[in-house]
Protein backbone atom coordinates (compact mmCIF):
# COMPACT_ATOMS: atom_id res chain seq x y z
CA UNK A 1 0.00 0.00 0.00
CA UNK A 2 1.45 3.64 -0.98
CA UNK A 3 0.97 6.36 1.82
CA UNK A 4 -0.14 9.05 0.53
CA UNK A 5 2.26 12.54 0.77
CA UNK A 6 0.28 13.78 3.87
CA UNK A 7 0.78 10.59 5.90
CA UNK A 8 3.97 10.51 5.08
CA UNK A 9 4.94 13.87 6.13
CA UNK A 10 3.06 13.15 9.62
CA UNK A 11 4.71 9.75 10.10
CA UNK A 12 8.00 11.87 9.82
CA UNK A 13 6.74 14.19 12.48
CA UNK A 14 5.96 11.22 15.08
CA UNK A 15 9.58 10.02 13.80
CA UNK A 16 11.15 13.32 15.04
CA UNK A 17 9.25 13.48 18.42
CA UNK A 18 10.04 9.68 18.75
CA UNK A 19 13.57 10.49 18.31
CA UNK A 20 13.33 13.72 20.66
CA UNK A 21 11.67 11.81 23.57
CA UNK A 22 14.51 9.73 23.44
CA UNK A 23 17.09 12.83 23.45
CA UNK A 24 15.27 13.70 26.39
CA UNK A 25 15.51 10.58 28.30
CA UNK A 26 19.23 10.97 28.11
CA UNK A 27 18.57 14.44 30.08
CA UNK A 28 16.10 12.64 32.19
CA UNK A 29 18.43 9.95 33.05
CA UNK A 30 21.41 12.47 33.63
CA UNK A 31 19.42 14.44 36.12
CA UNK A 32 18.64 11.63 37.75
CA UNK A 33 21.81 10.11 38.07
CA UNK A 34 23.06 13.74 39.51
CA UNK A 35 20.69 14.85 42.04
CA UNK A 36 20.57 14.04 45.54
CA UNK A 37 17.27 12.69 45.25
CA UNK A 38 17.77 11.07 42.22
CA UNK A 39 14.73 12.48 40.58
CA UNK A 40 15.22 14.59 37.80
CA UNK A 41 13.25 18.07 37.35
CA UNK A 42 9.87 17.71 37.13
CA UNK A 43 9.61 19.72 34.05
CA UNK A 44 12.65 17.28 32.39
CA UNK A 45 10.40 14.66 33.78
CA UNK A 46 7.48 15.83 31.88
CA UNK A 47 8.70 16.83 28.60
CA UNK A 48 10.06 13.24 28.34
CA UNK A 49 6.78 11.54 29.36
CA UNK A 50 4.66 13.93 27.26
CA UNK A 51 7.23 13.94 24.04
CA UNK A 52 6.78 9.98 24.06
CA UNK A 53 3.07 10.30 24.49
CA UNK A 54 2.67 12.92 21.64
CA UNK A 55 4.99 10.90 19.19
CA UNK A 56 2.65 7.61 19.38
CA UNK A 57 -0.40 10.23 19.17
CA UNK A 58 0.74 11.75 16.40
CA UNK A 59 1.19 8.21 14.69
CA UNK A 60 -2.59 7.74 15.88
CA UNK A 61 -3.14 11.18 13.42
CA UNK A 62 -1.24 10.01 10.39
CA UNK A 63 -3.34 6.69 10.26
CA UNK A 64 -6.38 9.25 10.35
CA UNK A 65 -4.83 11.18 7.90
CA UNK A 66 -4.29 7.97 5.40
CA UNK A 67 -7.95 7.05 5.59
CA UNK A 68 -9.55 10.34 5.54
CA UNK A 69 -11.52 11.51 2.82
CA UNK A 70 -10.33 15.06 2.31
CA UNK A 71 -7.92 16.05 0.33
CA UNK A 72 -3.83 16.52 1.08
CA UNK A 73 -3.85 20.32 1.74
CA UNK A 74 -6.59 19.72 4.58
CA UNK A 75 -5.50 16.69 5.78
CA UNK A 76 -2.47 18.58 6.30
CA UNK A 77 -3.43 21.87 7.78
CA UNK A 78 -5.21 19.67 10.46
CA UNK A 79 -2.69 17.37 11.49
CA UNK A 80 -0.24 20.30 10.81
CA UNK A 81 -1.96 22.43 13.76
CA UNK A 82 -2.11 19.40 16.09
CA UNK A 83 1.54 18.39 15.62
CA UNK A 84 2.71 21.88 16.39
CA UNK A 85 0.79 22.31 19.40
CA UNK A 86 2.29 19.04 20.13
CA UNK A 87 5.83 20.43 19.85
CA UNK A 88 5.14 23.51 21.47
CA UNK A 89 3.92 21.79 24.89
CA UNK A 90 6.80 19.74 24.70
CA UNK A 91 8.98 22.46 24.24
CA UNK A 92 7.53 24.68 26.90
CA UNK A 93 8.24 21.31 29.44
CA UNK A 94 11.87 21.60 27.65
CA UNK A 95 12.33 25.39 28.68
CA UNK A 96 10.64 25.21 32.20
CA UNK A 97 12.99 22.19 32.79
CA UNK A 98 15.83 24.25 31.51
CA UNK A 99 15.68 27.33 33.76
CA UNK A 100 14.38 25.31 36.57
CA UNK A 101 12.14 28.04 37.00
CA UNK A 102 8.92 26.78 38.42
CA UNK A 103 7.53 22.94 39.12
CA UNK A 104 3.78 23.78 37.87
CA UNK A 105 3.62 27.00 35.32
CA UNK A 106 -0.12 27.03 35.89
CA UNK A 107 0.62 28.28 39.36
CA UNK A 108 2.92 30.94 37.87
CA UNK A 109 1.64 32.37 34.92
CA UNK A 110 3.05 34.35 32.53
CA UNK A 111 0.57 36.68 30.01
CA UNK A 112 -1.00 34.64 27.47
CA UNK A 113 -1.35 31.54 29.45
CA UNK A 114 -5.10 31.24 29.10
CA UNK A 115 -4.75 32.57 25.25
CA UNK A 116 -2.63 29.72 24.38
CA UNK A 117 -4.41 26.82 25.88
CA UNK A 118 -8.02 28.12 24.46
CA UNK A 119 -5.94 28.23 21.26
CA UNK A 120 -4.02 24.77 21.97
CA UNK A 121 -7.63 23.02 22.75
CA UNK A 122 -9.59 24.54 19.73
CA UNK A 123 -6.45 23.39 17.53
CA UNK A 124 -6.28 20.04 18.95
CA UNK A 125 -9.54 19.19 19.13
CA UNK A 126 -10.82 21.00 16.00
CA UNK A 127 -7.75 19.54 13.93
CA UNK A 128 -8.74 16.00 15.14
CA UNK A 129 -12.14 16.14 14.52
CA UNK A 130 -11.81 17.28 11.04
CA UNK A 131 -9.74 14.29 10.30
CA UNK A 132 -12.11 11.89 12.39
CA UNK A 133 -14.88 13.39 10.14
CA UNK A 134 -13.31 12.65 6.60
CA UNK A 135 -12.24 8.83 8.38
CA UNK A 136 -16.26 8.30 8.69
CA UNK A 137 -16.98 10.22 5.26
CA UNK A 138 -14.41 7.82 3.13
CA UNK A 139 -14.69 4.57 5.39
CA UNK A 140 -17.95 4.53 6.73
CA UNK A 141 -20.53 6.25 4.65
Amino acid sequence: MELGTDTKIVMLAAGLIFLWALTLGVWKYRQMDRSENHLAHPYVDTAHRAALLYSFATLLVAAFVQFSGWNTTVNLLSAGVIVLFFAASIGTYVYHGWRRDTDNQFRDRVRGTTAYMIALIVAEIGGFAVLLLGFVRAQLL
